[in-house]
């Protein structure tokens, strides 16, 4: 693939020159004063004289001691102890300096006003005057005199300024080089004049403005024509730059305003040879060099960067050397910028320092204050600049490395430096020719990116020739672009675009990314289509790489083009085959030896499973960061390549489940300790169990939704749910029947001990109470079960507790129906099962009610509620069922409404909702009985009125009957003396009205009690025979109005009851009752039921009469 960007055929020169750079004074740069002895030692000399006839007061930072800055230049220029004293004696015995002191007379300011206009014409008078003695003597001192200068100092030795008209203010500027011999007994003097013009009295009185001109006019009547007029003078001796007041020669006018003067004193005629032979500015730049030089040495022998700042001796020695050569500032900067330019090739120190002079240039720029060869010593510094820097932009990435935390900040100060140094209008005006400095940048960073990666590709090329050894160079190479993008997306490229608007990424990204896909294209087709192992290792790592590389590209909506790239994945699609096996035969590896290594103990009390298990969850993670690495960019193959990891991942889920399986197997072989087996055995469960968990988040794991979205326009609709959800569910169905049937074998050794401790309750001698009879049986549960929670996870032991649950109802209802007659046994077995209810509850962390209350819970509770009971309570349940039993009948309305609530609040539990057989007749087919009842508390007394009978069944042969009604005070045992009643026979009547009443003399307690009720039963009387059944009717006594109220009954209800018969199939406490042989109480009872059970069925209605 060709890349979309250009390259171009020829360099800019600057660049070429950047590119060919050599260095061709290697020693030069590296100690860039002249290495010629003679010059050295001339250099030396220049130095040692400036120290030596240095004059007047240092500077504040300015070092005052001489031999301080003997011993600074005698390190700087590497001298020995010996050749310094030779040559400091050589320069003593040299000719001194011509001293002169440099006098600029800059302005003044508030002056006196001569002329009659108010205003002055001044000028000033200067000169040294000698002989005057010690230096800073007061001008105060001697006595005021007019004309100082003009009187003390040869006219030929005097100064004069221009003469400024018409001001108070005037502004010179002006300087002026005044000789001198011998500065201690020297003296500046200056004068400051009005000039006088001869002018005509008419003139001077145009130009009076007020009296003082007037005055003006007068006095200069008297003085002779054309004498100028003095303003004051100065008389100092110092060489500072400021603001001097204007001395006068009277007391007339003691302010006269203030002059500003600046000096500086330097040398002529010099004696050394250097300043003989060289100009001033080439000396002073040497110096710089070799001082600067030596600055930066002595930072880098101490392990520091110099930053710019020269030391006190450096910065007194050359303000010194300036000075005394008269050099500009503008000189001085042009040296400066000079010898950093050079030195800055050459030596290491920050770029910054090439601002100053870069601003002080620009600043004092005039082309015209330059010779030619200096202009052109200017335009090369430049240009080798330039260059240079463009080099070190090229080379950036070694230059700069972000290994060194300095490195961005250095690279940031050498961009500003060329920014400022091409905006120069130096630059501009002797660089006329010179490329855009971002054009020159970008170049020289699209060089030096090619430059890099050969230069990396050179360093991965591996020593053995192979395809593999090709590989693994391949892979080093592109990590280290990947790394190298990285840098310069999160560093580089914030520096050049903000300083240049070079997006420095995007450039290196095109670049590198047609170089590494021409090398990756080129190796893939070599490998061919047959993948061993080892290359599809290989080719997967090289594949990643390149994936991160393509996705730090722009997105496609961003690009201009076609990358080289694009469809990358297609070179690779021969190895995919030898991905897939390598990942599944690493897993398999994995999961074989982390069950080997597995001791199937808990790791810690919160996390229940083993090791394996722990190892198994990270093989699963690697497999999804595999797919999640791998990311197929083709939507079917990528399908196709998550169906194949499903698969896998399942595969190797049931083969972890049956080498765990024999793992503990092979542990618990040949162990006594039955214990330690079934810890071994929850491990292995808990393991199961969280390897279900793993296994469930697949989906998220391998991002089926978003392959879901991808694979939409190519798939069959449901097909991804169809193929890799069936797959799913069939390994959670594998592992679910694995834990069902670890969990069943956990609860069989626990169902042999509880059947056992249920059958000893049997046993146990009757003085036990119940509550102590099971508390080995609750004792053992509460270890067990304590055991099992501590080792099973909770979706386990859940199980396990259900289980369990379900074997000890079954095991209860057996013990149960073998202990029917006893009962005795069957309330050990009620407690045993209320306790049981409680432990598995556990207060709500064992299993929920709806889970404890079963169907067969319930009826094993009913049947143990019965079988628990005597012999005189189950009677009472059987006149409450029965009781029941008629109020549910449809016939009985009237009786519902009058007896219901009451019947309702007294049912036993046992029998308000359980199931009872029906009787023959649901309805009044059998007829029915209309009564009054009431009791009167007073008296004790029961009134009960018999009405009538209605609808009686014929039982004759002549198809009447002839009724009657017994009345009977039930259950037997509460009301023992009172016997039953008879009405009268009626003939041949199947609508007596008895119209009969009874009275029972009977205490309300025992009517008040379940069960307790009046038993109407009605029937037809025979002479031959017995007589025949015609039905039964039941009264609750607890409904009867008076019993429970302290007031005598009002107006007594009538109440309809119809006629039952008992049920033909036997009632179920019928048949408790008489399976207790020796209980005669309950036999009688069961005798006479079974009598009326027996008539009932001999006279039952058939259906449909």
């Amino acid at each position: 693939m060709a890349t979309l960007l250009s390259h171009p055929k020829r360099r800019p020169p600057l660049l070429r020159q950047a590119i060919k750079i050599r260095r061709r004074r290697v020693g030069e740069l590296q100690d860039p004063l002249p290495q010629r002895a003679q010059e050295r030692a001339l250099l030396y000399e220049e130095a040692l004289y400036t120290v030596l006839h240095r004059l007047g007061q240092p500077e504040p930072n300015h070092v005052g001691e001489a031999s301080e800055l003997l011993r600074y230049l005698q390190e700087a220029f590497h001298m020995e102890p010996q050749e310094h004293q030779q040559m400091l004696q050589r320069v003593r015995e040299l000719e001194k300096p011509t001293f002169c002191l440099k006098a600029t007379v800059k302005q003044a300011k508030g002056i006196l006003g001569k002329d009659v206009s108010g205003f002055s014409d001044p000028y000033c008078l200067l000169g040294i005057e000698q002989g005057v003695g010690v230096l800073g003597g007061s001008p105060g001192s001697r006595r005021r005199q007019k004309a100082v200068v003009r009187h003390t100092i040869p006219e030929e030795q005097t100064h004069r300024t221009q003469v400024i008209t018409q001001t108070l203010n005037p502004v010179w500027d002006e300087t002026f080089i005044l000789e001198f011999e011998d500065i201690s007994n020297a003296s500046f003097r200056l004068d400051m004049w009005d000039l006088d013009t001869v002018e005509s009295v008419r003139q001077k009185l145009g130009e009076l403005t007020d009296l003082h001109g007037l005055r003006r006019i007068f006095k200069e009547a008297r003085k002779d024509k054309g004498q100028d007029d003095f303003l004051g003078n100065v008389d100092l001796r110092c060489r500072e730059d400021q603001w001097y007041p204007l001395e006068p020669c009277t007391e007339t006018y003691p302010d006269r305003g203030q002059c500003h003067l600046q000096f500086q004193l330097i040398h002529k005629r010099r004696a050394t040879a250097a300043s003989r032979s060289q100009p001033s500015y080439t000396v002073h730049l040497h110096l710089l060099q070799q001082l600067v030089s030596h600055e930066v040495t002595q930072h880098q022998a101490g392990s520091t960067s110099w930053d710019g700042s020269l030391s006190p001796q450096a910065a007194t020695i050359l303000f010194l050397h300036a000075t005394q050569k008269d050099l500009s500032d503008f000189h001085q900067s042009m040296a400066q910028w000079l010898a950093y330019s050079r030195l800055y090739q050459s030596l290491e120190f920050p770029s910054s320092c090439l601002l100053h002079p870069i601003t002080s240039i620009e600043y004092q720029w005039i082309q015209g204050r330059l010779k030619a060869e200096q202009l052109e010593e200017l335009a090369t510094s430049f240009s080798s600049l330039l260059a240079y820097g463009l080099s070190l932009i090229r080379r950036f990435r070694s230059v700069f490395p972000l290994s060194v935390s300095d490195s961005p900040a250095r690279l940031q100060s050498l961009l500003r430096v060329l920014i400022q140094m091409c905006k120069m209008k130096a630059f501009g005006e002797l660089c006329p020719s010179s490329a855009p400095l971002p054009h020159l940048v970008i170049e020289a960073l699209r060089t030096g990116t090619v430059e890099w990666f050969h230069l990396k590709q050179q360093h991965h090329q591996p020593m053995v020739q192979g395809m593999l050894e090709a590989g693994k160079a391949l892979l080093n190479l592109v990590q280290d672009i990947v790394g190298d993008l990285h840098q310069c997306q999160h560093t580089w490229n914030k520096i050049f675009h903000n300083a240049l608007k070079i997006d420095l990424f995007s450039m290196a990204f095109l670049e590198l990314q047609w170089l590494v896909a021409k090398r990756v294209q080129d190796h893939t087709a070599a490998v061919g289509g047959s993948v061993s192992p080892e290359m599809g290792e290989s080719l997967f790592q090289l594949y990643i790489s390149l994936k991160e590389l393509f996705q730090l590209g722009p997105v496609p909506s961003e690009r201009d083009g076609v990358l080289a790239l694009d469809g990358f994945h297609r070179w690779f699609q021969p190895a995919i085959p030898s991905w897939l096996q390598k990942t599944y035969s690493v897993a398999l590896a994995r999961v074989q030896r982390a069950v080997q290594m597995d001791e199937l103990v808990p790791l810690g009390e919160l996390t229940k499973h083993s090791t394996s298990a722990v190892d198994l969850s990270t093989c699963f993670a690697q497999i999804s960061h595999t797919a999640r690495q791998l990311d197929w960019p083709d939507p079917e193959e990528a399908f196709m390549i998550t169906v194949k990891f499903v698969e896998d991942t399942c595969r190797l889920a049931l083969v972890y489940c049956s080498l765990i399986k024999a793992r503990a197997r092979e542990l618990s072989t040949g162990q006594k300790d039955q214990g330690q087996a079934a810890d071994m055995l929850c491990v292995v469960v808990n393991d199961m169990e969280q390897l279900r968990l793993v296994i469930g988040k697949l989906p998220t794991q391998l991002a089926w939704e978003v392959l879901e979205q991808r694979v939409g326009a190519v798939l069959e609709q449901g097909q991804l749910q169809n193929t890799l959800h069936a797959q799913l569910q069939g390994a959670l169905a594998g592992l679910g029947h694995e834990i069902r049937t670890g969990v069943r074998t956990l609860a069989k050794q626990l169902e042999v001990g509880i059947a056992t401790h249920i059958q000893k309750l049997v046993g146990i001698r009757e003085s036990v109470l119940p509550e102590d009879a099971i508390l080995p049986l609750m004792k053992f549960l509460e270890v067990k079960l304590c055991y099992m929670n501590t080792n099973l996870v909770q979706e386990n032991f859940s199980s396990l507790l259900t289980l369990l649950w379900t074997h000890t109802l079954t095991v209860l209802v057996e013990v149960a129906a073998s202990q029917r007659s006893c009962p005795l046994a069957s309330s050990r077995l009620k407690v045993v099962l209320q306790n049981l209810e409680i432990c598995f509850y556990a207060e709500g962390c064992g299993l929920p009610p709806e889970a404890l209350h079963t169907a067969t819970f319930q009826a094993l509770q009913r049947d143990l509620e019965l079988q628990a009971a005597s012999s005189q309570e189950l009677i009472q349940k059987y006149f409450c069922s029965r009781i029941q039993q008629q109020v549910r009948l449809p016939s009985s309305a009237v009786l519902t409404a009058h007896l219901e609530p009451c019947l309702t609040r007294s049912a036993p539990a046992d029998t308000a909702h359980a199931p009872h057989p029906q009787a023959e007749t649901t309805s009044e087919e059998l007829g029915a009985v209309t009564v009054k009842a009431s009791y009167r508390a007073s008296e004790q007394k029961l009134r009960v009125e018999l009405l009538s009978a209605s609808s009686l069944l014929p039982l004759d042969s002549n198809g009447s009957s002839d009724p009657f009604v017994q009345l009977t005070l039930e259950p037997r045992h509460e009301f023992p003396e009172l016997a039953p009643r008879e009405t009268q026979k009626h003939k041949k009547d199947l609508h007596p009205l008895f119209d009969e009443t009874f009275e029972f003399l009977v205490p309300a307690e025992p009517c008040q009690k379940d069960g307790a009720c009046l038993l109407l039963t009605v029937l037809d009387h025979d002479t031959l025979g017995a007589d025949d059944l015609e039905g039964e009717a039941f009264l609750p006594l607890r409904s009867v109005p008076g019993l429970t109220g302290t007031q005598e009954p009002g107006e007594v209800p009538q109440i309809r009851l119809p006629l039952t018969y008992p049920a033909p199939n036997g009632d179920p406490i019928l048949q408790l009752l008489e399976s207790r042989k020796g209980d005669r109480e309950a036999q009688v009872f069961v005798r006479l039921r079974r009598q009326r059970a027996k008539q009932a069925s001999q006279h039952a209605p058939r259906p449909g009469q």
